[in-house]
């Protein structure tokens, strides 16, 4: 586990509250493997600390949802055992909030309106501040940026260890709302995590440079940061990424268990060989009772096993 923080560090977690983790997926497809891992990751780290563990439909981008995948889900995560606290919250229910938190924003005049589209920012490696001084041209449909300066946020992971980022450098002025007026992802997780109360967001290695993106917009809009831990993604045993297999993702509805104790020894909980007939419920004790994060790979991918026999 990290030691203390270094002079600079951003200062996470709820200090003396209970334990409020997550799991948020997009209803873009059907869970996998990956999906499956982080989800485990989350929930054990949520019960072992004794905490409430929320369920949320990351449903914003309604282009790219597909039909049934919500329910699909919820359904695939109920076969494996997961028990979530309380409804199921749904960003596309939220739009209020995230109008506050813009309006917050804009009141201390740190947004601008900005017309680029992905094709004119294709051959940039950030956001090179082209609409800070108005849209251009005039009268192009436009989203809305955050103005961001230059300064470094610094977190500790609780997997990963030290990280450190300038977002000015890294990716200039953030995007918040998109050109056809949906919300982004940055502001919309920033929101509904402090509207929820999380104290510990548990998810995918992928969205590490992310991390500290979302406390700038924290630190802009007055919120408490969570603290954070970075799973390793899933990827072939060559280490490319298993969303690129030529094998299936798509879990196996009918041998739940057997995934779930692959996903434990991913975790570096080493379940042993009785857990191959016990049940789900049995199996999930056995995790909470050891779980211990820092037995979780200190890596940003982690090679799939040979033994994954219900990927065909």
């Amino acid at each position: 586990m990290p030691g203390a923080a270094p002079a600079g560090a951003v200062q996470t977690g709820a200090a003396g509250g209970g334990y409020i983790g997550r799991f948020a997926p997009s209803p873009t497809g059907d869970l996998h493997l990956g999906s499956l891992y982080t989800a485990a990751a989350s929930f054990l780290d949520a019960r072992a600390h004794g905490g409430r563990w929320l369920l949320r439909i990351e449903d914003l981008d309604r282009p790219r949802e597909v039909p049934g995948s919500s329910g699909a889900i919820l359904t695939t995560l109920e076969t494996f055992g997961f028990q979530w606290d309380g409804p199921v919250i749904r960003q596309s229910a939220r739009a209020t909030l995230y109008a506050d938190a813009l309006d917050r924003l804009h009141a201390h005049g740190l947004l601008f309106a900005c017309s680029c589209s992905r094709q004119d920012l294709a051959d940039d490696d950030r956001y090179p501040g082209t609409c800070r001084e108005g849209p251009r041209p005039t009268g192009a449909a436009t989203g809305t940026r955050l103005r961001v300066e230059r300064r470094q946020i610094h977190f500790i992971d609780h997997i990963q260890g030290h990280y450190r980022q300038d977002v000015s450098a890294a990716c200039g002025d953030l995007l918040l709302r998109r050109r056809d007026q949906i919300v982004a992802y940055l502001l919309a997780v920033v929101v509904d995590d402090a509207d929820a109360g999380v104290t510990r967001v548990l998810r995918g290695a992928d969205l590490l440079d992310n991390t500290p993106r979302q406390i700038y917009v924290q630190q802009a809009l007055g919120l408490r940061t969570p603290s954070y831990a970075h799973v390793p993604l899933i990827c072939e045993p060559d280490g490319a990424k298993l969303a690129k297999s030529r094998r299936s993702l798509r879990l196996d509805a009918d041998a739940p268990l057997a995934q779930l104790l692959l996903v434990f020894d991913l975790l570096g909980l080493e379940p042993p060989a009785d857990l191959r007939h016990a049940g789900i419920a049995t199996a999930w004790r056995w995790a909470i009772a050891h779980w211990d994060l820092r037995r979780v790979p200190k890596a940003l991918c982690l090679p799939l096993p040979h033994g994954a026999q219900w990927l065909d």
